[in-house]
């Protein structure tokens, strides 16, 4: 048969008996090591895991932080602008009100010159009225008393009308 097929006995012993000195050995020398560092391991992998998780705490925590902060932030934006808008209105309200209350006063003011030149204009169309008047009065008068008797006959109408 062939050998490497079915060992032989001997074969079989030293392969055991070269197993458990190596076994023995890498207890002795190896197995502590490595189960050392395998714990160590092991413990490093536990300590990043619970430095993550605490990680991940932490940035939820600023996250909600960050939210409430933004949600802050948006309200009071939104105070200012409710804020800006009133005064804005009241601006716009109180120029408004200037803007008619002067347009009133400057109306007032017009009106006031139009009759105060209208008044100046109508004295003096009367004097010019009156003015043409005697003018025309002169002339008519001058025209109707060339005659002496005609003259005294007015003025002794005129006495005889005067009531003293």
């Amino acid at each position: 048969m062939n050998p490497l097929v079915t060992p032989d006995i001997g074969l079989v012993f030293w392969t055991t008996v070269s197993f458990a000195v190596l076994l023995l050995l890498l207890a002795k020398f190896a197995w502590k090591p490595i189960m050392a560092a395998l714990n160590e391991r092991e413990r490093f992998i536990e300590d990043s895991i619970t430095r993550a998780e605490a990680a991940k705490e932490e940035m939820a925590r600023l996250t909600s932080e960050n939210d409430a902060l933004l949600k802050r932030a948006r309200a009071e934006r939104d105070l200012i602008l409710q804020e800006a808008k009133k005064v804005k209105d009241q601006i716009v309200g109180e120029a408004k009100e200037s803007a008619q209350k002067e347009g009133a006063r400057m109306i007032e003011l017009a009106r006031i010159e139009i009759n105060n030149q209208k008044a100046i204009a109508m004295a003096d169309v009367k004097n010019q009225v009156a003015s043409l008047s005697l003018e025309i009065a002169e002339k008519v008068l001058r025209k109707q008393f060339e005659d002496q008797n005609q003259q005294d006959e007015l003025v002794a109408d005129l006495l005889k009308e005067v009531k003293l």
